[in-house]
């Protein structure tokens, strides 16, 4: 599987290199900078990119831009997106693109290697990842015209991690019906259509919650990451 690597940090990018060779991946480009980040994942097209969220030269949003600028030419191009911090408005803006093939993860996780490894292949396959932690904070905010009940909303948030109605029924100890039934009606009080793709539902769920409850993104960390 060929891996484009975007990341600042010397240390981080050589070491991720390493591993990633060694778990069988190729690394075929790696890149340090956001200027021109875009038009490198464009010519490269790797099977997944991973790419920092803030990257030289404003240590802003560059390694984002770079990637939804991609996307937009080669359609489902796949990204996994790291950051140092969780990063609402910036999660919501990948995440917000019907493609797939896009993941979000915090840079703890290149530590839990089987877990990054597997998130990299889930991307290269078309799939969504998003970090626990990132998926804890995005939807931590309860807000009552939300309409979700406290079980419905734990029902979205293992949802927006991407697993199963039979790892939900397992994790919250309900029968996998009853999770199908929690999930139906988190559909109808998001106003989602039956007529789309049972995958894609899921994901504009959590986009579509993040869309009524975050009117106010909180203030950015300082700091590259």
């Amino acid at each position: 599987m060929r891996v484009l690597i975007a990341e600042d940090q010397m240390l981080l990018r050589d070491g991720m290199s390493r591993m990633l060779g060694a778990y069988g991946f190729e690394v075929v480009a790696t890149v340090g900078s956001g200027e021109g980040l875009a038009e490198r994942l464009i010519e490269v097209r790797p099977d997944v990119a991973v790419v920092d969220v803030r990257m030289p030269p404003t240590f802003t949003d560059e390694g984002l831009r770079a990637a939804v600028a991609a996307r937009r030419v080669v359609p489902g191009l796949p990204v996994l997106v790291l950051s140092q911090y969780v990063e609402r408005l910036y999660a919501r803006e990948l995440l917000s693109e019907s493609a797939g093939g896009v993941g979000y993860l915090l840079k703890d996780r290149v530590g839990e290697v089987r877990q990054f490894t597997e998130a990299l292949r889930q991307v290269a396959a078309g799939g969504t990842v998003m970090d626990p932690e990132v998926v804890g904070q995005l939807l931590d905010v309860r807000e009552e015209f939300s309409g979700l009940t406290p079980r419905e909303l734990d029902v979205l948030r293992l949802m927006a991690q991407g697993k199963s109605n039979a790892a939900i029924a397992g994790e919250l100890r309900l029968a996998e019906k009853s999770v199908s039934n929690q999930i139906n009606m988190v559909f109808a009080k998001l106003g989602l259509p039956a007529s789309a793709h049972q995958h894609d539902r899921r994901v504009v769920a959590v986009l579509t919650y993040l869309d009524r409850t975050s009117v106010n993104p909180p203030q950015e960390g300082g700091g590259a990451g």
